[in-house]
């Protein structure tokens, strides 16, 4: 008689000799989980296609042993490039069941951009989404390739060249389950590269075990259960999509994928799946907010909504809130595996008013359960004041910290000096230990000597009625050296002038503060939601001599 599927996983050899009272920290260790106690449940939500978690299961045993008997082995760099699909959850343990290290790359790269992760991560596997023909005809003549697998139902292409559609791979592995090529909870389970808001990206290093806690934080903070069903409005090549590809499944719960964020596709979801949980910028709240269906429309049922990025305005918590979500704040970078702080909410806050609710969960907070050390320091790595007002560089170690920059030593070095990995992001330690994120160093405007946060005006931008998105840079000028301006998209139907708006910011703030000029029109971002100041600054100081802060 067959053994039941959980008495297979049971059966196998440890993946590395352990004592008695350990195991080995991986995510793998989530499917095979949910396969045992939720085999029959339906884990993934795609469109028209619908997989039950023995079915995902059994197309990742497949992916893995196809890529096995194509040559992928142990600490290989299997790359994907793809918009949000069942194909990329599922390289998300097909690749690391090998103990190879996935590489996804941001899908708004260009050619160029694409070619250089391939090279760098030296990546010889690349998964393709079709619509991205440029970058891949791109990668097909300048990286080193040896197999191409276009996501979907296509069959080869060039099987000479090493072409197969994802679907006549899958037709060559096995569905039965396997000892994961994982000795080492520090093994590497993928890089990630930096979204490039501020340059050349760098490969940021994760692990099996800083993988599995993270994830397990954001069971913790998310508030993710068995019967959670999560909408994949967060793109899952950004930090892994925060390492909810795992976390979900680690809870049992379900993921519904879509490949980009379309309001009018996200309260269908809302209302036809029963979601309960999303995640993005604070970019994807204002495009949802601005898109309800009705003025006063609420979601059929509570919505958990997970917001990190930049700096929520409180003005956009307030709003999405007054339409029945409740917000979740946290804040990280890349090399922190995404969230690495959370602003954990008290009891007693839910007695305030809206606005101060939402200025209260503005705060980046503190450090996750899993990895709480977090500070705000000086140049001497001395704790600042924790008096909500003296500035300070944001600096973290623990448990969800990469291990480091892809081959690059000297990267590395220099972001752990001191024994700390420093954020390169400027804020203040509240009394209650609260941190508050103000800017980003080199967003920071000194203008005649005088620190100005971008934040800070961006906040009270965002609380006019006319306002739909801002950002403020520092621009040229010969008086004071830098002063501030602001972009503004504003509100479908809304008016507003560049002195209106200015004015505003004026009864607000102190005047050296209040931006100088103000354009209108669209931002620059990145695919995860973030304003690409840089280019905002590219533009402006063209022909000046660059800033050093």
């Amino acid at each position: 008689m067959e053994l039941p599927l959980f008495q297979k996983l049971w059966a196998r050899p440890e993946p590395a000799a352990q004592p008695v009272h350990r195991a080995l920290l991986t995510p793998l260790s989530f499917l095979e989980h949910s396969l045992h106690v939720f085999p029959d449940k339906l884990a993934v939500v795609d469109g028209a296609r619908r997989f039950t978690y023995r079915e995902l299961g059994e197309r990742v045993y497949r992916l893995a042993t196809a890529l096995q008997r194509a040559g992928v082995r142990k600490g290989d760099r299997v790359a994907v490039l793809s918009p949000n699909a069942t194909e990329v959850l599922e390289a998300h343990y097909g690749v690391p069941q090998l103990g190879a290290v996935l590489v996804a790359i941001n899908v708004r790269l260009s050619p160029s951009e694409v070619v250089a992760i391939l090279r760098h991560s030296g990546a010889r596997v690349l998964l393709a989404d079709p619509a991205l023909e440029e970058q891949v005809a791109a990668a097909r003549r300048e990286a080193d390739l040896s197999l191409l697998v276009w996501t979907g139902e296509g069959g080869a292409r060039d099987p000479a060249w090493g072409e197969i559609g994802y679907e006549r791979l899958l037709a060559t592995g096995s569905p039965e389950p396997f000892t994961p090529a994982v000795d080492d909870e520090d093994q590497t389970i993928s890089i990630n590269y930096t979204s490039g808001t501020t340059g050349q990206p760098k490969g940021v290093m994760y692990t099996h075990r800083g993988a599995y806690l993270n994830a397990l934080g954001e069971i913790v903070e998310a508030g993710l259960e068995p019967e959670s069903v999560y909408l994949w409005t967060l793109p899952m090549f950004h930090c892994n999509g925060w390492c909810f590809t795992w976390a979900v499944t680690a809870a049992g719960a379900r993921h519904v994928v879509v490949p980009k964020v379309e309001p009018a596709r996200v309260f269908e979801l809302v209302a036809g799946e029963g979601v309960t949980h999303l995640c993005g910028a604070p970019t994807v709240l204002v495009m949802i907010q601005a898109e309800a269906p009705s003025p006063d429309y609420r979601f059929p049922r509570p919505l958990r909504a997970v917001t990190a990025g930049a700096p929520p305005p409180p003005s956009v918590i307030a709003r999405m809130e007054s339409l029945g979500a409740v917000i979740t704040h946290v804040y990280g970078l890349t090399e922190t595996y995404g969230p690495h702080a959370v602003c954990k909410w008290k009891a007693e806050w839910n007695a305030e008013g809206l606005e101060q609710r939402a200025a209260l969960k503005a705060r980046q907070g503190v450090g996750y359960l899993t990895s709480p050390e977090l500070r705000v320091v000086d140049e001497e790595l001395r704790d600042v004041p924790a008096d909500g007002e003296t500035l300070g560089e944001i600096v973290m170690r623990g448990n969800n910290v990469t291990k480091g920059y892809f081959r690059d030593p000297e990267g590395t070095a220099v972001a752990f000096r001191g024994g700390w990995f420093h954020s390169g992001d400027l804020g203040v330690m509240h009394p209650d230990g609260y941190v508050e994120l103000r800017d980003r160093k080199k967003d920071v405007i000194i203008s005649g000597g005088e620190n100005i946060s971008t934040v800070e005006v961006e906040k009270v931008l965002y609380f006019h009625p006319a306002v739909l998105e801002a950002a403020v840079i520092g621009i040229p000028d010969e008086k004071w050296g830098e002063v501030p301006k602001a972009f503004v998209t504003l509100r479908s139907g809304r008016e507003a002038s560049e002195k209106e708006l200015i004015g505003y910011c004026r009864e607000h703030l102190a005047h050296f503060k209040c931006p100088k000029r103000v354009e209108f029109g669209p931002l620059p971002k990145t695919s995860t939601g973030k304003v690409q100041k840089f280019k905002l600054r590219e533009k402006e100081w063209a022909g000046h001599r660059k800033r050093i802060h």
